[in-house]
């Protein structure tokens, strides 16, 4: 199963939005979740590691 970071990112920023009191509860909620978003966009635009192609040796000269 392959995951929709998109899909996450998007709820976690309307549960930002949702949170919008001035009280403590909703900072500290809306500082755990901009954690998360940022763990969601990492994921979400990390590269799988490249293969590495080594161009052939040319011949040394005499």
């Amino acid at each position: 199963m392959i995951s929709d970071f998109a899909a996450a990112h998007l709820h976690l920023e309307r549960a930002c939005h949702y949170l919008r009191g001035d009280d403590e509860t909703s900072s500290m909620a809306r500082a755990a979740l901009d954690i998360l978003i940022d763990a969601i966009v990492a994921a979400q635009y990390k590269r799988p590691p490249a293969d590495i192609v080594e161009f052939p040796r040319t011949a040394k000269r005499q």
